[in-house]
């Protein structure tokens, strides 16, 4: 064997785009308040839900050997959590700042849903993660704990 014989465990990383998925077998949950304010029914009240969030990254690998830190991700999406999600011109907006809680409050350009926090999030993880990375997709999900149902 001379000095450039490969060994096992020796050979490059492999090359080609690789994909990153947290939380599939165990969701990032987190707790937020919202309502949907020009919605008829009861969700145009503040209420509360927790959600499930998985993630969904593709890239290239970083010099460190990964797609990207899950660190990265959760700590994007732990900005949310235990915060009230409100849509811009929404008057609780104002109320939560007037009682000095404005840091709680994230203010939105669209209704709070599920839909939307999915799209925010894809957006959010896209502008802070690496260059490397080519593809992200959320998936959000209220939990079944606070959905309907019965005793």
């Amino acid at each position: 064997m001379t000095e450039h014989d490969e060994r096992p465990g020796d050979r490059d990383p492999p090359t080609g785009e690789r994909v990153l998925r947290v939380g599939r077998d165990r969701p990032i949950r987190i707790s937020t308040g919202h309502r949907i304010l020009h919605h008829d029914g009861k969700c145009s009240r503040p209420h509360g839900h927790n959600y499930e969030i998985t993630v969904r990254v593709a890239g290239e690998l970083t010099p460190e050997g990964w797609v990207v830190d899950k660190s990265d991700i959760t700590g994007v999406i732990s900005e949310w959590d235990h915060r009230f999600l409100l849509e811009r011109g929404d008057p609780l907006v104002e109320a939560f700042e007037s009682a000095g809680d404005g840091d709680g409050v994230v203010v939105l350009d669209h209704p709070p849903t599920a839909e939307v926090m999915s799209r925010l999030l894809e957006r959010r993880l896209a502008d802070r993660l690496p260059d490397t990375v080519s593809d992200v997709s959320v998936r959000v999900r209220e939990t079944a704990e606070l959905c309907g149902g019965g005793f």
